[in-house]
């Protein structure tokens, strides 16, 4: 007996279970002349007579219940395999390399990782801190996040988050005996903690901004950080005035560790966006960080809107 054809055996299961030839052939994209040859081919290989055909009917001989009903759980397990190879395909799984500056990376990009990554346990994600304007292209990196108003233009770039602030504060041990600043020129007679910057090598420059009205002061201090981390520490040990994003300081300002200056010189400025190459093709695990960091977005967009 000659081995029997899978497409021959899928025809005799569509025949059995239709009983029809016509249903059977419209199922498969077959002509009902090409089906029927099947048939009749898959019955001289086999011996035996698996239909029993009539002008108005056709019905599976008794070899014929006998052989589709071992076939079908067979051909049901040959289509669950192949549905699994085509998920194993489309999740998404690999490695994406992101860089952010420190509040970038503290006050969202984790954050919203944390939330969503454990929902797909194939996606790997480096998080590159770093407060340069990197070259994602050049550093072998997949995206970057950074506040809107600094990306390259040739570069897609998502927001992902909601306007920022900055933040000028002290603890209340180094305010004690001091007068409060009242204006940004005041900030010279204060102890102020410099952060380098990595971009240009110098001191930031804190900048505000009221009423449309912008100023640039350099500040002095005894301390400076490239690391805002360290500037905070220094600001709640009492070694001066500290200026960050507000994101970075809202738990030691609502705990009262530290005291909120100049809060009406420190207006919003664009939030943060995710952006990638133009030219480069979106991997499946970058789209689920992409769509990942939109849906927090959103989440926040519509608290605050109930809230309102």
């Amino acid at each position: 007996m000659q081995q029997a054809d899978h497409h021959e055996l899928r025809a005799f299961l569509a025949v059995a279970r239709e009983r029809s030839f016509t249903r059977a052939a419209a199922q498969m994209g077959l002509s009902q002349s090409a089906l029927s040859r099947s048939i009749a081919n898959l019955e001289a290989r086999l011996g035996v007579r698996l239909l029993n055909r009539t002008t108005r009917s056709v019905a599976p001989t008794a070899a014929g219940e006998r052989l589709a009903t071992g076939l079908v759980p067979h051909f049901e397990g040959i289509e669950a395999q192949l549905a699994a190879l085509g998920d194993v395909r489309e999740r998404p799984a690999g490695l994406v390399r992101i860089t952010a500056d420190e509040s970038a990376a503290q006050c969202l990009l984790w954050p919203a990782l944390a939330r969503f990554l454990p929902d797909y346990p194939d996606v790997e994600v480096e998080v590159v801190v770093d407060n340069a304007l990197t070259d994602i292209v050049a550093a072998g990196l997949d995206a970057g996040v950074r506040s809107g108003d600094i990306i390259d233009r040739d570069m897609i770039a998502v927001p992902i988050g909601e306007d920022q602030r900055m933040a000028a504060v002290a603890s209340p041990a180094y305010l004690a005996g001091r007068s409060l600043p009242r204006h940004p020129r005041d900030l010279t007679e204060h102890s102020c903690i410099n952060i380098r910057l990595a971009t240009l090598g110098g001191l930031y420059a804190w900048e505000f901004d009221r009423d449309g009205r912008e100023m640039r002061v350099r500040v002095g201090g005894q301390l400076t950080f490239n690391t805002s981390d360290l500037v905070v520490k220094a600001a709640l040990d009492g070694f001066g005035i500290a200026f960050l994003p507000e994101c970075q300081l809202m738990e030691p300002i609502a705990a009262g560790r530290l005291i909120r200056l100049l809060e009406d010189w420190c207006e919003p400025y664009p939030g943060y966006h995710l952006y990638y190459p133009s030219s480069r093709q979106v991997s499946p695990a970058l789209r689920v960080v992409i769509d990942g960091l939109r849906l927090v977005r959103r989440s926040v967009s519509a608290r605050d809107t109930v809230g309102d």
